[in-house]
């Protein structure tokens, strides 16, 4: 049994939680349940996509792959309750070239435009278990914007645009597998809004029944569900896989559904924080 725990979604109160992806469909399938739960609490979620996704389709043109992932995105986000999308635009699948510098400066932009209570993004630390160059070149940049936002010395051009330094008081990690649990959110009653958002991003998951498809072919295999879902409806499939995800998460906690997390609060120094800390006002 885990030693992480069930954590309580406390209301927002207007506070940001800026959650910051690669793709389209990352915010959905990784934490779409906990991404609704904090809009439900009054939380001003703010969700970053860092790529255009623009080669993430099959059989279709780059110039409607663009737009369909896009309006699909968008449509998956009002779903969960998502405040603002801000779109970076990066060419999908570059990353791995693009300056980490330069990624982990429109971060630091992002964090001291938006001043986020919560920092969300993908684990530096699960990327052992991690093949997309767009999710370690996130990862990494991100993690270290978290504290270079607070410095003065870190592009001071931004002081110069009205903005200030800013420290976000937790950091959360979500990843395909993360090595360290801490936190576990139930989304028993978010989990059909997360499955309806999934489903949104119709163009993006039917390149991924093809991969699955391409990949059981060469090992000699055919999965007649994915030859099914390949050119019909992929709700039910989408729903499948993520009830049955969400649920085997909650069944080590004692939950119907649930999604895991690391979360670092105040730096990982809470201890001093609870011993020598007292209560203020939390609103920004």
């Amino acid at each position: 049994m885990s030693t992480a725990t069930v954590t309580q979604i406390a209301p927002g109160e207007g506070r940001c939680v800026l959650v910051i992806t690669a793709h389209a469909d990352d915010a959905t399938l990784f934490l779409g349940g906990t991404i609704a739960r904090w809009a439900d609490a009054d939380w001003r979620v703010v969700v970053v996509r860092v790529t255009d996704d623009r080669w993430d389709s099959v059989g279709v043109d780059e110039v409607t792959t663009i737009a369909v992932n896009t309006t699909q995105f968008n449509t998956a986000m009002t779903i969960l309750g998502v405040t603002e999308i801000v779109e970076l635009g990066y060419p999908t699948d570059t990353l791995g070239d693009a300056s980490e510098l330069q990624l982990r400066e429109r971060f630091v932009r992002l964090i001291r435009n938006h001043k986020p209570y919560a920092l969300v993004t993908f684990d530096p630390f699960g990327m052992f278990h991690e093949d997309n160059q767009d999710h370690i070149k996130t990862a990494a940049a991100v993690d270290e914007a978290f504290w270079t936002a607070q410095f003065d010395k870190h592009h001071p051009e931004h002081l110069a645009d009205g903005l200030e330094v800013h420290g976000a008081f937790e950091r959360w990690y979500f990843a395909r597998r993360i090595v360290e649990v801490t936190d576990v959110v139930d989304i028993a009653q978010t989990l059909s809004r997360k499955i309806a958002a999934a489903a949104c991003h119709d163009l993006m998951l039917r390149n991924f029944v093809n991969q699955l498809r391409l990949q059981a072919r060469t090992g000699g295999w055919r999965i007649p569900m994915l030859d099914s879902a390949q050119d019909g409806d992929l709700h039910d499939l989408v729903a499948m896989l993520l009830t049955r995800s969400s649920q085997s998460i909650g069944k080590h906690y004692g939950i119907i559904a649930a999604e895991e997390f690391r979360v670092v609060r105040f730096g990982g120094l809470e201890p001093f924080l609870e011993n020598f800390g007292e209560r203020v006002n939390p609103k920004q």
